[in-house]
């Protein structure tokens, strides 16, 4: 089969032969139907968000059909369209150690372990490619999805079950307003899709690409904008203008962001009793005030992927077209040139997805 394969950090993906995967316990093999390339991978790559067991099928995330199941597999059957979730753990109660299964990422203090290395070395390959082997951990069936009109549309469900994950970890409910924070990238614009399919009464986009947001302020009256300048006074400002003041949820997904303050400028917005959810991955440190955090009862949270529950949770808004997928636009690629797909990612972000179909042969389509 054709795998987009990874030899070493600092090099480009190879489109390769490589042997059909060998089905063994605890594991599925699925064929890849469709799998969003997110925009990070070409850095990713290189080696500058993490380190990878090389060598290796990269990808992350997928939608896939189960075609085989080992003895022990019970969740999943042949026939299934299950999605790829990557989520492994192994499974200790209260300790649980985590990898992303094909990419970078360490679930807990984000420290390689004997456990973690043995995890990524016994379920080293990801999902670019025609198939791939998957722990059972990793996949969820998708009831219906059997006749879905565009597959290619549900290759973004994991990254709106990310962004999900998030507002669960924030308790939302219908009626509250919620602040997105980098909601121009493509986790933050899950989030307000997901917000929005979830009832709140107010959505304030936060973001530095002005034609996104203004794409995301067409979607529901709902739905405001704020262009950040980087000063989280005027920023702050700026977010209660615009109906973020007394949020009930603030959710950052800026990323690697080089300051906090408009994480801080999120922060100051919250109403008393408010959550704020970290989501996106800065590297920064955040200076919160011990006073205020505790005289206001505020809730700060992390939250990393999506449970079981959740991602089931934000199929069934989609299947019920209170999420509407259609909002997005879709890139098609296919295997044939790596170097050309990854190129394409690296320019999309919020509402445009690039997604590899495996066994398409079409050039990049929109």
């Amino acid at each position: 089969m054709k795998t987009w394969r990874l030899e070493e950090l600092g090099r480009p993906l190879e489109l390769v032969e490589a042997p059909e995967p060998t089905l063994r316990g605890g594991g599925a093999v699925i064929e890849v139907l469709s799998a969003h390339i997110p925009a990070y991978t070409g850095v990713l790559t290189y080696g500058s968000r993490g380190s990878l067991p090389t060598p290796l099928t990269l990808g992350t995330g997928c939608i896939g059909r189960v075609l085989e199941v080992a003895d022990d597999v019970f969740g999943v059957v042949p026939g299934d369209i299950v999605v790829d979730s990557v989520l492994l753990g192994s499974g200790r109660v209260g300790a649980s150690e985590e990898i992303l299964v094909g990419w970078t990422g360490i679930g807990g203090r984000g420290n390689a372990t004997a456990t973690t290395t043995s995890m990524r070395s016994l379920w080293r390959d990801g999902v670019f490619a025609e198939r791939a082997l998957c722990a059972k951990e990793t996949l969820i069936a998708l009831p219906g999805a059997d006749d879905w009109a565009d597959i290619r549309t549900l290759a973004a469900l994991p990254w709106m079950t990310i962004a999900a994950e998030g507002l669960e970890q924030a308790q939302l409910s219908a009626g509250h307003a919620v602040v997105v924070l980098g909601a121009t990238g493509q986790l933050g614009t899950g989030a307000v899709l997901v917000a929005l399919a979830r009832g709140a009464s107010q959505v304030v986009a936060v973001g530095r690409n002005q034609t996104m947001l203004a794409r995301l302020g067409a979607l529901d009256a709902r739905v405001t904008s704020v262009t950040l300048s980087g000063d989280r006074a005027r920023d702050a400002e700026a977010i209660a203008q615009a109906g973020g003041a007394d949020a009930d949820v603030v959710i950052d997904t800026l990323g690697a962001v080089p300051t906090t303050a408009p994480i801080l400028a999120g922060y100051d917005n919250l109403r008393n009793g408010g959550t704020l959810v970290l989501v996106g991955g800065s590297h920064q440190e955040i200076p919160l005030p011990y006073d205020d955090l505790m005289h206001r009862r505020l809730t700060v949270r992390g939250s990393w992927m999506a449970t079981t529950d959740t991602i089931l949770a934000v199929w069934r808004m989609i299947r019920a077209g209170l999420l509407d997928l259609n909002a997005l636009s879709i890139h098609t690629v296919g295997l044939h040139e790596p170097d050309t797909a990854v190129a394409l990612a690296a320019t999309t972000s919020g509402l445009d997805f690039v997604v590899l179909v495996p066994q398409s042969a079409a050039v990049p389509t929109t």
